[in-house]
């Protein structure tokens, strides 16, 4: 049987995919070539395989990659990885394959997980507010005539920032969807960028 066939899914909705996987796909080397080729799948944006559980977990962005599109591309990642015989576990010793349950176990706990998804998602924030800083930098004039306006243009970025990055989700999936549904969502959304073009400009 071939390997996509053993892949179960198990639940799909709103841009949230869950399969039961085999266990030879838990193997460290095997899930982190999994988890790598689909991560670089478009639209996808997360990617959790959980060892112990044999499940794997996909959110993705339906406006930008469909199931059909997301399932197909799986099928070939799955389809190319075998032929080149990553699926193929690399024997381990004991003790190795010892702490490679222990690792699976903590990370299937509850706190664990959560505690990483937060972490990942603490670690994306301060990278794009490095991003902002080395913008920021380019322009040290305006940092010496008005330090209090640069500092507050700079909070402003990082809470926008924030602001969208808690509500990708829904602006993608819903907002989009069904504007007039969410019609107070984007006014809100329109006014604070109005309102961060505003404090840009010069008096």
């Amino acid at each position: 049987m071939s390997i996509q066939k053993e892949f179960v899914l198990r639940y799909n909705l709103d841009g949230h995919v869950r399969f039961e996987i085999p266990a030879r796909i838990c193997n460290d080397d095997v899930a982190k070539a999994v988890t790598d080729g689909i991560s670089e799948i478009d639209g996808v944006y997360r990617v959790n395989l959980y060892r112990g559980q044999q499940k794997l977990s996909i959110r993705f962005n339906e406006t930008v990659c469909d199931f059909k599109t997301l399932a197909r591309q799986l099928f070939d990642l799955l389809a190319d990885l075998e032929t080149k015989g990553a699926l193929k576990p690399k024997p381990v010793s004991t003790s190795a394959r010892w702490k490679e349950k222990a690792k699976a176990k903590i990370n299937n706990f509850k706190v664990t997980r959560w505690a990483k998804e937060k972490f990942g998602a603490a670690k994306e924030t301060v990278q794009a507010a490095k991003v902002i800083t080395r913008l920021g930098m380019k322009k040290p004039n305006a940092f010496m005539q008005d330090p209090e306006k640069a500092v507050i243009s700079f909070l402003n970025d990082i809470l926008v920032l924030f602001l969208i990055k808690l509500h990708w989700n829904d602006i993608t999936q819903n907002w989009l969807l069904k504007p007039l549904k969410y019609r107070y969502e984007w006014m809100a959304l329109f006014y604070l960028f109005f309102l961060l073009v505003r404090s840009r400009k010069q008096k």
